[in-house]
């Protein structure tokens, strides 16, 4: 049995279901409202398992007995989890005979929690990666069955690196598998040593904070890409942020201080400033950093002073 909900566990249930092994059911998230409309959106697992006719189950609690009796019906031999996002207790636990196996995205023990791409990101590091390991009931503790690395480029976002991840890491997760109905793989402890834990970014971790370094700047941005979505204020006005070049030739802005040059767009930093690529207003689309400054350069012409909070 399947449990997934974001677009990342997709990659993994295809391989599953292509697989040798047999996929019983799904398990993913309730159905919820989104967006200003407050539309109900299912999750992308939803979707991809109701298209393939899985048996799709959606507890509001991996608790509820109505869960846990279907579960006990089913007896499946495991259920391998890739970013389910609720905690599962016990009485779950002990009802799979191989229990549950999870697919991180990080190096274990490194960036325990639900962000580690994120976090990753936000701290500079140059290589992650992904684990496989046995879900306990403290978070992200359990023996590992198996991992692999994975650079980290200067221009990634959170987005394209979870992306790269959940691909490779639906090989890994099916490697592992197998490994254990064949009975040659055994897990590991994890090492005490290097422990991280990642917390989920919130909207305020995504404000940029224009007094840090250029490089810190980049780095907040990238990992706040797509979500929770880096943003500033402009004169009270709320603007989202795309990804940044670091402007190093430039130094006499300072931090948060808007100019426009005939082809870029620079804002300051506590060191060097960064080029905005592209921007979003509030209640309007996504456009070049140029494209949008044409309608503040009145402003820009009569005081430098026009900065970022």
């Amino acid at each position: 049995m399947f449990a997934g909900t974001p677009k990342a566990a997709v990659p993994s249930l295809q391989l599953l279901l292509d697989s040798a092994h047999e996929v019983a059911a799904v398990v993913t998230r309730p159905d919820a409202p989104a967006g200003r409309g407050r539309t109900t959106i299912r999750s992308k697992i939803a979707e991809f398992a109701s298209e393939r006719g899985i048996e799709l189950l959606q507890p509001h609690k991996p608790a509820d007995p109505e869960f846990l009796d279907r579960l006990r019906e089913i007896s499946p031999d495991c259920c391998p989890v890739v970013a389910y996002g609720a905690l599962l207790p016990q009485s779950a636990l002990d009802i799979p005979r191989l229990g549950w196996l999870n697919l991180h995205f990080s190096l274990l023990p490194a960036w325990r929690g639900a962000a580690p791409v994120q976090r990753a990101i936000l701290h500079g590091d140059q290589i992650t990666g992904a684990s496989v390991f046995v879900i306990e009931p403290s978070l992200d503790t359990g023996p590992v069955y198996g991992q692999f690395t994975e650079p980290i480029v200067d221009t990634d976002t959170s987005g394209d690196l979870l992306d790269r991840l959940s691909r490779s890491g639906a090989d890994l997760l099916l490697s592992c598998l197998d490994g254990i109905t064949d009975g040659v793989l055994r897990p590991v402890p994890q090492v005490a040593d290097g422990v991280s834990t990642a917390p989920k970014l919130t909207s305020e971790d995504a404000h940029v904070v224009w007094q840090h370094p250029a490089y810190a700047v980049d780095r907040q941005i990238r990992a706040c890409t797509p979500a929770p979505g880096p943003w500033s204020t402009l004169r009270g006005q709320r603007l989202k942020l795309g990804p940044v070049l670091v402007a190093p030739d430039v130094t006499d802005l300072s931090p948060g201080q808007l100019w426009s040059q005939r082809h870029r767009v620079l804002v300051g930093t506590a060191t060097s400033a960064v080029e905005l690529r592209t921007v979003q207003p509030a209640g309007r689309r996504l456009m070049p950093a140029l494209d949008w400054v044409r309608g503040l350069r009145p402003l820009l012409s009569e005081s430098g002073d026009v900065a970022f909070r």
